[in-house]
């Protein structure tokens, strides 16, 4: 009994146990994917012996159906524990197999990223080339290859037109719009400076009305269109000043008017003049010209006899910027320096005429009254501002002359800013265009020069061209300037510059201008800045300026400094010395530029304040 008992018990527990385990398994999901193929199955074979039985019927009679239908039920009988076999055998190797398929599903999106990162590049770099390759090449306002007068470019054979520059300009169109506005208008006191800005002044529709109430208010004076920003932007009375110069400069008849007097000046020559003091040699001599009433007409400037100045143009101020008077007083002046009696009753006088401490330290002309005694206090200097000191007049007025001396720069002077322009920023600008236009970025760019309409040509063709923004400028000197300023290393100007970023955390970029190889290389040592420098052989040890430039040669020594000077008064921010003559006439470019807002931040103070 009890052998029999245990003997049932023990069935009943092994009946248990193996209802759990069929339980388990059948809520296991193998088994739950088993279940639901046997029942797809079945229903496949229900729906397919239904068609046999039909088809039996049609073809074969009654007869054959049953038949058929034992066999094809055999067949399924069999079938079902392969079927099971083959589902579970899925199931078991789905994982592995699954991991492969993702895998190889990743490969294949980091092999479609790579590619299209590659072709992305490849775009990029194609237009890049396309612009080097015609950079020298402006028509209209884009940049067009010419395969028939460019043979050997490839750029040249693979693209008609290429995408327009957004950091290039276009110089010849530019020096035109320039040279009619630098040109006295028909019976008018002043050129065409009404408030139509750049190529709009030329729009051709204009009725005869209109033109007519122009011409009036260009009788009344309207101001000069190379001052930017609002009177509060500027140094006080800068647009009032810049017209009276330009009006002083270009009097209505040099030739047959006896009133007319010149002082004609060379620029500065002496060995140990840098470029900076040569500017500021010059402003002295126009604020003498004013005084006295003469026209000032430069005449050898040995910084530009080099063969990039061409014809006329070598050796002449006007090789980088429109010549500071007309061409008929320049006529008129050279013929009376062969006259000893125009010398005798002073209608000319020379640079000789004068002594250093009149054209350096001479008395700022009162034609305007004091507006330097109004300055704003906008320059920072060992964390205070600079509301006074004993120099202001100079500062005030060293500004209004190279304002007005760099009015206008030249072709060639607007083909080297952009040469820069493209060696710092190409790469960027032909990005953002690759970006906005897409994968056929070359078929985008045609089309789009097909359909350029006359706000293309007349109003948006006076925008300046691209610089990636902001900017912060820093001049950092060093080398033989101990003798006149303290100097600072290149940690002090970074100093200065993180205040700037705190204020303004946007603020990324530095265009660095320095002649000294160290500063340079101290760079790398701040990865939160994104540094642009020209590529030009720095000084490396403790030389004169003067043996430096000499080893560049004259054409390079002249082009990059000046590419420099004409980068930092563009930019939005600046760091420098103004113990540097050269920091000094930088700022003064600013503050007629609409900049003076922008505050300027300063490692030392002026020697002579």
């Amino acid at each position: 009994m009890e052998e029999g008992g245990g003997g049932v018990k023990k069935e009943k527990s092994i009946e248990r146990v193996v209802s759990q385990k069929a339980l388990q398994m059948g809520s296991s999901f193998p088994c739950q994917i088993c279940v639901v193929g046997f029942l797809c199955g079945v229903c496949l074979t229900s729906l397919f012996l239904a068609a046999l039985t039909s088809f039996g019927s049609f073809g074969f009679g009654n007869g054959g159906s049953a038949s058929s239908f034992s066999a094809l039920a055999a067949s399924t009988a069999n079938s079902t524990s392969n079927f099971i076999d083959m589902v579970t055998t899925t199931t078991s190797t789905c994982t592995t197999n699954c991991k492969v398929q993702k895998k190889g599903a990743d490969r294949l999106a980091a092999d479609s990223q790579e590619s299209g990162t590659e072709s992305y590049n490849e775009r990029v770099s194609q237009l890049y080339s396309a612009w080097s390759s015609l950079l020298s090449e402006p028509q209209d306002g884009h940049y067009y290859s010419e395969p028939s007068r460019r043979t050997s470019t490839e750029v040249s054979k693979k693209y008609t037109v290429v995408a327009n520059a957004p950091h290039l300009e276009d110089c010849k169109s530019t020096a035109r719009v320039n040279r009619r506005l630098d040109h006295r208008a028909e019976n008018a006191s002043y050129p065409p400076w009404t408030t139509w800005k750049g190529r709009l002044d030329s729009y051709p529709n204009a009725d005869q009305s209109s033109r007519s109430r122009r011409d009036q208010s260009i009788s009344e004076g309207a101001y000069p269109p190379w001052i930017s920003g609002s009177d509060e932007e500027n140094y006080p009375l800068t647009r009032r000043v810049q017209r009276d110069i330009w009006a002083h400069q270009h009097p209505p008849n040099c030739r047959d008017d006896p009133e007319v007097k010149f002082l004609v000046a060379d620029f500065e020559r002496l060995p140990g003049f840098g470029i900076g003091a040569q500017f500021a040699g010059m402003c002295g001599l126009l604020a003498i010209a004013i005084t006295e009433k003469r026209v000032l007409v430069t005449n050898y400037y040995n910084r530009a006899d080099h063969d990039g100045c061409k014809g006329s143009f070598r050796g002449s101020w006007s090789c980088y910027f429109f010549p500071e008077t007309s061409q008929e007083c320049r006529d008129r002046a050279f013929e009376v320096m062969g006259d000893r009696e125009a010398w005798e009753k002073g209608i000319i006088t020379s640079k000789d005429n004068y002594t250093s401490k009149e054209i350096w330290a001479g008395r700022t002309p009162r034609v305007w009254g004091e507006p330097w005694s109004y300055l704003q206090p906008t320059t920072e200097i060992n964390g205070s501002l600079v509301a006074f000191h004993r120099k202001m007049d100079r500062r005030w007025w060293r500004a209004q002359a190279i304002r007005y001396l760099m009015r206008f720069q030249t072709e060639y002077t607007c083909e080297l800013m952009n040469s820069a322009r493209h060696a710092a920023f190409g790469e960027e600008a032909a990005k953002m265009v690759v970006s906005s236009l897409g994968e056929d970025w070359d078929k985008e760019a045609e089309g789009n020069s097909r359909k350029m309409g006359e706000i293309e040509e007349y109003v948006w063709s006076n925008h300046k061209p691209w610089i990636p923004r902001p900017l912060l400028s820093m001049h950092v000197r060093m080398g033989d300037k101990a003798c006149e300023m303290k100097l600072v290393e290149f940690e002090g100007y970074v100093r200065l510059a993180d205040r700037i970023r705190q204020r303004f955390p946007h603020l990324d970029r530095v265009w660095l201008s320095t002649e000294m190889e160290d500063v340079i290389e101290k760079t790398k040592q701040y990865k939160k800045w994104k540094f642009y420098y020209t590529n030009v052989t720095r000084q490396v040890g403790n030389i004169t300026m003067a043996r430096y430039e000499a080893s560049l040669g004259r054409q390079t020594s002249t082009n990059y400094p000046l590419v420099n000077f004409l980068m930092a008064t563009e930019s939005d921010f600046f760091v420098g010395a103004l113990g540097s003559t050269w920091c000094f006439l930088i700022d003064g470019m600013r503050n007629t530029g609409g900049k003076v807002m922008a505050g300027y931040l300063s490692v030392n103070k002026d020697r002579f304040w």
